[in-house]
């Protein structure tokens, strides 16, 4: 078995549409704020389109998109990124998982099930919208959210009690069938992966969750470079690897645009997974080849 998978996130959808004075109430005005001195001058379509293409072009089996699609959950911006996500792929060809931006406020969490809604279809172990599993070939691809409306000036994320157990049941239930498990994830999952105030604040439940059950792989985006980490399980270290923003043109050369591909092969109890990285080269605005992921 050969299974190629692409992950992108962090795309923050620009330009932002205009607000009316309502919808910058509480947290959306400090965000909108942002937008407009920063974020708006980092995060560009013109590449993120390019990097799009590139991406397509690699011919991945699946993509997964781990969040933050928007940047302050107005609800002109959800039609704007169901209409991106349809140009990224159908829901059979993309997963997605939503972030912080995503849940910005808390009526904007009911709107990303209904809007995301084919890009995370799949087996539940509850009634909830996540976790999901989607198998693809001998690959299951798993789906939990950690985006939660929060306080200004915070980002953190949070899974609780109930979604970690109901992602532990369904890698169990994927470790029985033989597949190879892939963890979808907005926020670092693990302990020291973000600073105080954008951290996962249950990180260490994950992290005893993994020691437990295990699993091939987890990917997430937050940070907005290529990270790696590794979790224990119960069969040897559990990579854990972040990607780039998929439509920064700012900041360190390790912020710049890009995406991970993992190429997934084997059988069940001997899979092997190789990944590289792709997006804006170094001192260029061309779209290449940036190098193997080590983990």
């Amino acid at each position: 078995m050969t299974f190629l998978l692409a992950h992108i996130s962090d795309v923050h959808l620009g330009p932002l549409p205009q607000p009316r004075p309502v919808d910058l109430i509480g947290k959306r005005l400090t965000g909108y704020l942002n937008w407009v001195r920063a974020r708006a001058h980092i995060h560009d379509v013109e590449v993120l389109s390019r990097l799009v293409a590139d991406l397509k072009a690699q011919a991945p089996d699946h993509i997964a998109m781990t969040g933050d699609i928007m940047n302050i959950a107005l609800p002109e911006e959800f039609s704007l990124g169901r209409a991106w996500l349809e140009t990224l792929g159908s829901g059979e060809m993309v997963s997605f998982v939503p972030g912080n931006h995503d849940a910005y406020v808390p009526s904007a969490i009911a709107a990303i099930d209904e809007t995301f809604a084919p890009w995370t279809e799949g087996e539940r172990d509850t009634s909830h919208a996540y976790p999901y599993m989607r198998v693809k070939g001998e690959v299951a691809l798993i789906g939990v959210t950690s985006g939660i409306a929060t306080a200004p000036f915070i980002a953190s994320g949070r899974l609780g009690y109930g979604q970690i157990k109901a992602c532990e049941r369904l890698l169990q239930s994927a470790g029985k069938r033989g597949l190879a498990r892939v963890v979808m994830i907005h926020h670092p999952p693990h302990r020291g992966g973000a600073p105080l105030g954008r951290a996962l604040s249950d990180a260490y439940d994950f992290e005893r969750m993994i020691e437990r059950t295990g699993a091939e792989l987890v990917i997430h985006g937050h940070n907005h470079k290529l990270q790696i980490a590794r979790i224990a399980g119960p069969n040897g270290p559990v990579p854990v690897i972040g990607v780039a923003s998929g439509s920064a043109v700012g900041g360190t050369p390790d912020h710049r645009a890009g995406y991970n591909l993992f190429q997934i092969e084997g059988h069940a109890g001997a899979f092997k997974i190789k990944g590289r990285s792709r997006g804006l080269l170094p001192g260029t605005k061309d779209i290449g080849d940036l190098g193997e992921i080590v983990f």
